[in-house]
């Protein structure tokens, strides 16, 4: 901690006349507490009485203290292994090359500016990211894109490497979030979060479906290859209800990138009008990615076999009450949700939107993708056929 008026500390003092003591070159206990060449030679003749009594910002008990920062350095210009220094410290060693590895690697390490370091990142309470600035605005551009607080901060970091500035946790971004709950702005946090939630809330279990009954090819059969996501062109899909079972949207993913695409169902959803969007859907995409499709057992597929001859894709039917089995198509249905609310007439979005809001999923980053997204993934997979 740098003294008043940007003057050296005691701490500082204390640190460049113990090197001094121990042989060190002027200028480089300049360079290591941050001050000129001949300020360390004016303390050398006329600071020999500071006070050794401990000055300034103490580390918790167990943290490394300046004087074990100082055995490092000393240590390392010695030419030292980090099990030697460790020995002489009484600490592990992986607790000595953590902390120079942090400090720059052997070359760069500075005992001052460690220990400034950690005086500043202990500090509390500590400084709020989205307080003010660039990052703030990102975040909350993101968010009215209806993207979710993991996806905005991974794709930050990816967006921004050589800027720490940029990066900010999810947990932070949730925080932020509750916090304005927390302040009145309920309404704002249920528009920014896929949930709608205003508070953490454990998960609740997935409604039971009534099973088909027809001769079906279980997933059980699936092959492993299919599984694995290992070959492209696999699909999964469902339908979201609307209002009193009155209109419904066609889902469809691919499994292996993760490409939405959405099927209009604005006056009725038996089993032959999905079946025949269905067929339209895939005859619109190249052979190499009409692989097979995964749904559960809603009477909506009664038509099963048809399609299958249509297209020449199988059919594979979930096992009764699990979700999980279309876990890629779930978690994009949830994500519909935050444009298609449950409760709602689904029949008054037309085509166009549609088509609008597939591209918004398609252009969101993924986790399971290295937050890539679904269209970045297919593009690939088109250029490479």
């Amino acid at each position: 901690m740098q003294g008043k008026h940007g003057h050296l500390s005691r701490e500082q003092k204390q640190l460049a006349l113990r090197l001094h003591a121990k042989g060190w070159r002027l200028v480089d206990i300049a360079k290591e507490i941050g001050c000129s060449a001949p300020m360390v030679g004016i303390m050398a003749r006329t600071g020999r009485h500071v006070d050794a009594k401990p000055f300034g910002w103490e580390p918790r008990q167990g943290n490394l203290t300046i004087d074990e920062r100082e055995q490092i350095l000393l240590g390392i210009n010695r030419g030292d292994t980090f099990t030697a220094i460790a020995e002489q410290l009484g600490r592990a060693v992986s607790t000595v090359s953590r902390e120079v590895k942090r400090g720059g690697g052997r070359c760069d390490y500075s005992a001052w500016h460690a220990h400034e370091r950690a005086r500043h990142q202990a500090r509390r309470p500590k400084p709020f990211k989205l307080a003010s600035g660039r990052l703030p605005e990102e975040v909350a551009s993101r968010l009215e894109q209806l993207w979710s607080p993991q996806e905005i901060a991974a794709r930050l970091r990816l967006e921004h490497p050589d800027s720490p500035e940029m990066h900010v946790s999810h947990e932070t971004i949730y925080q932020a979030l509750y916090f304005q709950a927390r302040g009145g702005l309920k309404r704002e946090v249920q528009t920014a979060l896929r949930t709608g939630r205003t508070r953490r809330k454990p998960q609740a279990r997935g409604v039971r479906r009534p099973r088909f009954i027809d001769e079906m090819i279980m997933i059980s059969d699936r092959p492993a290859a299919v599984e694995d996501r290992a070959v492209p062109g696999h699909w999964e899909g469902d339908l979201i209800i609307g209002k009193n079972s009155g209109s419904a949207i066609g889902t469809l993913v691919e499994r292996s990138t993760r490409y939405v695409m959405l099927l209009h169902l604005p006056d009725t959803h038996d089993a032959v009008t999905v079946r025949d969007q269905l067929v339209a859907a895939m005859h619109r995409l190249p052979q190499h990615l009409r692989g097979s499709l995964t749904w559960d057992q809603g009477s909506e597929m009664a038509a099963h076999a048809s399609f299958t001859m249509a297209t020449d894709m199988p059919v594979y039917f979930c096992d009764p009450a699990s979700p999980w089995q279309r876990g890629s198509n779930e978690n994009t249905n949830g994500l519909l949700r935050q444009y298609f609310p449950k409760g709602t007439d689904l029949s008054v979005h037309g085509h166009a939107e549609l088509e609008y809001v597939a591209q918004e999923l398609n252009a969101r980053p993924r986790k399971t993708l290295d937050w890539a997204t679904p269209a970045e993934r297919l593009r690939d997979l088109l250029q490479e056929a």
